[in-house]
C-alpha cells in the first residue's frame, strides 16, 4: 500500500501562523492561514491532536471532516485554483519531545522550562494544520506570543521583525519544507559571532551551563559555514545560523534551517576538562547539521524514501569539513573505527534495509533513521564515490546540484546526474547497486596455479538467503596491473608471480584507506604476505585486516581461533586506530568467556599483554604536545589494563578517585570514566552507587552524566540494580531521552541482564506510551539483539517480540534482532572449544 500524498490535492505557497503558548498549562492556541492551489474541490491537510474550532475557505466558514486515524482533515472548498484556508484550533504541548514540547532543567535548585520544537519527520502537524510532506515547500510567516518572563528570549529560523505587545513576529522564511520550521523560547544565554561572508552565528544554552561551554561550538560553527561556502561555491542562504542546546531532545541534533537544535551532550563542551574525543564528537555533529543547511534544507529529498540523500551526505561531509578544519585529529581514523564498523556489522544481517528504501506506511518513516544504514553505510558510500570521482569533480558536481535544484526537491538520480555531468562518469550505473541493494560483498582473493582470482559474494552473518547480488566493487589496490572495478562475480588475472615482481614484491591489499564498503578474505599466501609485512603497512590497513578477519569469523567463514592466532603480529602497535581494532576484537571474544573460570584468567592475561606496552608508554597523565591519537589511546590502554586485573593500575585508579572524591567532575576527562568504573568494580558499594546517582542528577555536564550511568551499571548488588531500574520512571532522575542508554548499560552486563530484561517486559506499555514516537523507542528492540547470546534468551526474546511483528515501526528491527541472536548462539556452540584453546595457547606465547 502506497502512502497517500496530500500535496496531490493542495499545493501550499505560504503559511501565516500565530501561536499563543502557555507554559504553565502546557497548552497553546493557534491560527493559521494557508495560501495555495487546490487541485480538487475537497482538499486534505495533516493535523494530529489538534482541537479544530473552525475552518474557513475564501473567508467563509466551511465544512470539514477529521480523520484521526490518518492525521487528516478533509476541507470542502468547492472548486479548484487559488485559495486561502484558515484554521483556528487549540492543543496541548506534547511531553514526548515531538511537535511543540517543554524541556525541563534546574538552575540553582529552581526548576525551569524551555519550549522548543521537533517537526522532523512528520510532527509539524502537531503544531499546525499543514501539508506535512517534504515536497510541499512553502514560505512561513511565524508569530509567537507566550507567557513571557524577564530574561526570556525567543529565536526562530529567521530574524525577529518586530515585537507587538509581546507578539514576536519573524521575517518570512525562504521556501522550505514544513519539518524545518522551528523556534525555541525561554531564559537562554548566548554568544554570537560572524562568518567572513557576514552570516551571524549564535550558540545558545540554558544558564545551567557555564557561558564558556558555548565558545567551542560557536567557533566550529563559524568555521564550518566558511568551509562549506568555499567547498560548495554556494553561499549560506540565510541571515543567521543559530545553534540551541536543549535539555530534552529525542535525537542528537536537528537541522532546522537557521535554527539548529541539539541534545546538550552533542553541542556543549566543558571548557575546563574536555577530551579531544568529546570535542571531535561535538565538532562533527555541528558540521553534520551545517552540511544539511545546503543538502537537505536548500535542496530536499522529494519523499522519505530518499532520506539517505540528506543523512548519508551530511554524515560524509562532517568528516570532510572537520578533517579540513582540524587535520591533527585524523578524523578519518575515527570514521573507520565507528561509522565503517557499525555499517559493516549491521549490514551483514539478512533482512537489513537498503540505503534507499520504499516507505509504504507512515509508521515506517521513523525506522528509516537507522544510524548504521542511512547514516553510517550511506556516508561510507559517499566516501567511496568521492574517492572514485576525485574531490575536485565531487565538489563541482555538488555546486551544479545546488544551483540546479535550490529551494526544490530531488531524488537520488538528480544527484547522480549532476555528478555525471561534471565528471563524465556513469555515476548512476556505479551507485545503483550500492544504494538500492541491501548488504555488501566479501571479495575473496586467492592464488591458484599462478593465477590471481578475485571473486565477490554477498556477505552474511547468520541465517541468510543468497540472492546472487553483485556490486560495482572499486578494488582500490596498492598494485598496478589490476582492474579498477570488479563488477562480475569473478575475475582471473594470470601470471601472478610476474605481477608481484612488477610491484616490487609488495604484499597485495585491496580497498586502500578503507574507503569502500566491502571486506576482503585473503587466502593462503596472500594472507601470509600481509601478516609478515604488517610493520610496513599503513595503520588503517592493519585495522582493516583485524576488522575483516573478525567479521569473517563472526560469519563462520573462518574460525575465531584463526583470528586469535594472528594477534602476536600486532603486539608492537602504537597507533590509536590499530589498538582500537584490537580492543574491538577482544570485546568480541568475550562472548566465548564465562565468568570465574580458568579461561577467564587466561583471557584477561592475554588482554593485558596486548596493551601492556602502551600502558607503560602512555601512563596516566597527559603529556604536553602529545597527539590526539595518543590521548585517546591512553583511555583504551588503561581500560584494558584494568580489565586484566593489573594490581598497580587498580591501585593508581583508586588513588586518583580518592584525590577527587569531593568533586568527581574534576578527574581528568580522558581517564574519568575509567576511574569511575574501577571504583565501582573494586568496592561493589551500593553507597557509592548512590553517590554517583546523586552526582548524576546534580551535574549539568552531559558527558559526565553518561560516564556515571555506565559506571553504576557495573555494580553487582541486586537491590542496587533494582533501584536503578525503578528510577527510569522518575523523570527528575533520568530524563526520558536517556532511558535507553541507562537501560542498555545494565542489559549488557551479565549480572544485571536478567533484571534489565524483566524490567523491559514488565514496563513495555509504559515505554510505548512514553517513547512511542521517539527515536530511542526501537532501541529497546535492537539492544537485546546486540547482546543476548543464549538459546534461553533467544526463546524469551521471540516469545515477547514476535507477537509485536504487526507493528510496522518495529517489524524489521525484531526480525533482524532474532537473526543476530541466533547467529551468536550458533557461533558460540560451534567455536567455543577451539577459541578457548587458541586463547590459552596465544596467551602463553605472548
Amino acid at each position: 500500500m502506497a502512502v497517500k500524498h496530500l500535496i496531490d490535492t493542495f499545493i501550499p505557497e505560504n503559511y501565516k501562523i500565530f501561536l499563543d503558548i502557555d507554559r504553565k498549562s502546557k497548552t497553546f492556541k493557534g491560527q493559521v492561514a494557508i495560501k495555495g492551489e487546490a487541485l480538487a474541490d475537497t482538499i486534505f491537510f495533516h493535523a494530529k491532536d489538534l482541537n479544530i474550532k473552525s475552518v474557513r475557505a475564501f473567508s467563509v466558514e466551511t465544512n470539514f471532516i477529521i480523520d484521526e486515524a490518518n492525521d487528516e482533515i478533509a476541507v470542502r472548498v468547492g472548486c479548484t485554483g487559488k485559495v486561502t484556508v484558515s484554521f483556528e484550533y487549540e492543543a496541548a504541548l506534547t511531553d514526548n519531545m515531538m511537535g511543540i514540547y517543554p524541556s525541563y532543567y534546574e538552575v540553582n535548585g529552581e526548576k525551569k522550562m524551555l519550549i522548543g520544537t521537533q517537526f522532523e519527520s512528520h510532527f509539524a502537524r502537531q503544531a499546525f494544520p499543514s501539508i506535512d510532506e517534504p515536497e510541499a515547500k512553502a514560505t512561513f510567516d511565524l508569530s509567537v506570543k507566550f507567557d513571557e518572563e524577564a530574561d526570556d528570549i525567543i529565536v526562530s529560523n529567521m530574524p525577529e521583525l518586530l515585537n507587538i505587545q509581546g507578539i514576536h513576529v519573524f521575517e518570512r522564511t525562504v521556501r522550505m519544507s514544513s519539518y524545518l520550521l522551528a523556534f525555541v523560547f525561554g531564559d537562554l544565554q548566548y554568544k554570537k559571532g560572524k562568518t567572513k561572508s557576514g552570516v551571524e552565528v549564535g550558540a545558545f544554552s540554558t544558564k545551567a551551563h557555564s557561558p564558556e561551554a558555548l565558545d567551542f561550538p560557536l567557533d566550529i560553527a563559524i568555521r564550518s559555514i566558511e568551509f562549506y561556502e568555499d567547498y560548495y561555491k554556494t553561499p549560506y542562504p540565510l541571515q543567521h545560523s543559530y545553534h540551541i542546546a536543549l535539555p530534552d531532545f529525542s535525537a542528537g541534533a536537528m537541522e532546522n534551517w537557521g535554527c539548529i537544535t541539539y541534545r546538550e551532550v552533542c553541542m556543549l563542551v566543558d571548557p575546563e576538562n574536555a577530551t579531544v574525543a568529546s570535542k571531535q564528537y561535538v565538532a562533527t555533529v555541528i558540521a553534520h547539521e551545517l552540511a544539511h543547511q545546503w543538502f537537505g534544507d536548500l535542496v530536499t529529498m522529494k519523499w522519505w524514501d530518499d532520506l539517505w540523500l540528506n543523512e548519508s551526505f551530511a554524515n560524509n561531509m562532517e568528516y570532510v569539513s572537520i578533517d579540513a578544519l582540524q587535520p591533527e585529529w585524523n578524523v578519518w581514523e575515527s570514521f573507520s573505527i565507528s561509522e565503517a564498523t557499525m555499517a559493516l556489522t549491521r549490514d551483514a544481517t539478512d533482512g537489513v534495509q537498503s540505503v534507499h528504501v520504499d516507505v509504504n506506511h507512515p509508521d515506517e518513516i521513523g525506522t528509516l533513521f537507522d544510524p548504521a544504514i542511512v547514516y553510517a553505510k550511506g556516508s561510507r558510500l559517499m566516501v567511496m564515490l568521492r574517492k572514485w570521482l576525485g574531490d575536485t569533480d565531487f565538489a563541482a558536481g555538488l555546486h551544479l546540484y545546488f544551483e540546479t535544484h535550490k529551494y526544490g526537491n530531488t531524488t537520488g538520480d538528480d544527484l547522480w546526474n549532476a555528478l555525471s555531468e561534471v565528471s563524465g562518469k556513469d555515476v548512476a550505473g556505479f551507485m545503483h547497486s550500492w544504494v538500492n541493494q541491501p548488504g555488501y560483498p566479501v571479495v575473496t582473493a586467492e592464488v591458484v596455479n599462478d593465477t590471481l582470482i578475485l571473486s565477490q559474494k554477498q556477505f552474511f552473518i547468520g541465517e541468510s538467503e543468497d540472492k546472487a547480488r553483485l556490486w560495482n566493487v572499486p578494488l582500490n589496490s596498492n598494485w598496478t596491473g589490476l582492474p579498477d572495478l570488479l563488477s562480475t562475480e569473478k575475475v582471473e588475472i594470470p601470471n601472478y608471480a610476474a605481477l608481484k615482481a612488477a610491484n616490487a614484491g609488495k604484499a597485495l591489499f585491496l580497498n586502500d584507506a578503507n574507503m569502500a564498503h566491502y571486506i576482503i578474505d585473503y587466502k593462503g599466501e596472500l594472507l601470509t604476505d600481509l601478516l609478515e609485512s604488517v610493520s610496513s603497512l599503513e595503520n588503517v590497513t592493519k585495522f582493516q585486516l583485524i576488522q575483516d578477519r573478525k567479521l569473517l569469523a563472526k560469519a563462520e567463514l573462518i574460525s575465531f581461533a584463526d583470528v586469535v592466532n594472528i594477534l602476536p603480529y600486532f603486539t608492537n602497535e602504537n597507533s590509536y586506530i590499530v589498538n582500537t581494532g584490537l580492543s574491538q576484537l577482544v570485546a568480541e571474544l568475550e562472548i566465548f568467556v564465562d565468568e570465574d573460570t580458568a579461561l577467564e584468567s587466561s583471557y584477561k592475561a592475554l588482554v593485558g599483554k596486548l596493551f601492556s606496552k602502551n600502558y607503560a608508554r602512555l601512563g596516566w597523565n597527559k603529556v604536553a604536545g602529545e597527539s590526539a591519537g595518543d590521548e585517546t589511546l591512553r583511555g583504551i590502554a588503561l581500560s584494558r589494563t584494568l580489565f586484566a586485573e593489573n594490581a598497580e593500575a587498580k591501585a593508581k585508579a583508586s588513588e586518583i578517585f580518592t584525590a577527587h572524591k569531593e568533586n568527581l567532575a574534576t578527574i581528568p576527562a580522558d581517564i574519568r570514566p575509567i576511574v569511575l568504573n574501577n571504583e565501582i568494580k573494586t568496592t561493589n558499594s551500593a553507597e557509592l552507587v548512590k553517590t554517583y546517582r546523586e552526582t548524576y542528577v546534580k551535574t549539568s555536564l552531559q558527558e559526565f552524566k553518561r560516564e556515571l550511568e555506565a559506571a553504576v551499571a557495573l555494580v553487582k548488588d541486586e537491590t542496587a540494580v533494582a533501584n536503578l531500574l525503578a528510577s527510569f520512571k522518575n523523570a527528575d532522575i533520568v530524563k526520558p531521552q536517556d532511558i535507553a542508554f541507562s537501560w542498555f548499560y545494565l542489559l549488557r552486563t551479565d549480572f544485571a541482564q536478567d533484571a534489565a530484561w524483566e524490567w523491559e517486559k514488565a514496563n513495555w506499555d509504559w515505554l510505548e506510551e512514553k517513547l512511542g514516537g521517539d527515536m530511542s523507542y526501537d532501541k529497546f528492540v535492537i539492544y537485546p539483539g546486540n547482546v543476548f547470546k543464549t538459546s534461553e534468551k533467544l526463546a524469551e526474546y521471540k516469545a515477547f517480540f514476535e507477537p509485536k511483528l504487526e507493528k510496522q515501526g518495529l517489524k524489521r528491527s525484531i526480525e533482524m534482532a532474532i537473526k543476530q541472536i541466533e547467529a551468536r548462539v550458533a557461533l558460540i556452540n560451534n567455536q567455543k572449544i577451539a577459541v578457548e584453546t587458541a586463547i590459552i595457547e596465544v596467551e602463553k606465547a605472548l
